[in-house]
């Protein structure tokens, strides 16, 4: 499946090779359109060629992340396998939207987005969440 349209999420967990889900720290992902932002420190846009979601990383740390996306109730799982030949799983679990407000800002090496009360800011430094009231 494809990317929602419009969505924030936190992640619960990680599985590598095959491991157990583990929590290797806060991660909020927020989806507008074809753009998105991750706290971890990436951010751009999303492909979609029928099978695989193609995360483009514009800002922030470089990459590409190449993976699927399933409906699991309203979590979202992401599966793929990366460069180095390693496989991933990824739990999300859906955030409180809290509002209809959301925008996308692009600067010089900076990408905000916002979906509700959540915005996630990316720049070369890294990326940060707040929830605002």
């Amino acid at each position: 499946m494809n990317v929602p349209a419009r969505g924030a999420w936190t992640r619960l967990g990680i599985g590598r090779d095959g491991g157990p889900l583990r929590d290797e720290g806060p991660a909020v992902w927020l989806q507008l359109g074809e753009f998105y932002a991750d706290s971890r420190g990436f951010a751009g846009t999303t492909a979609y060629d029928g099978v695989a979601v193609c995360f483009h990383h514009e800002v922030g740390a470089p990459g590409e992340d190449v993976g699927r996306l399933a409906a699991a109730g309203d979590h979202l799982v992401e599966t793929g396998t990366n460069p180095d030949g390693s496989t991933f799983f990824e739990v999300w679990r859906p955030l409180p939207d809290g509002g209809c407000a959301g925008g996308v800002w692009l600067s010089a090496g900076a990408q905000i987005v916002r979906v509700g009360r959540h915005v996630v800011h990316v720049d070369g430094t890294g990326g940060a969440y707040w929830s605002l009231p």
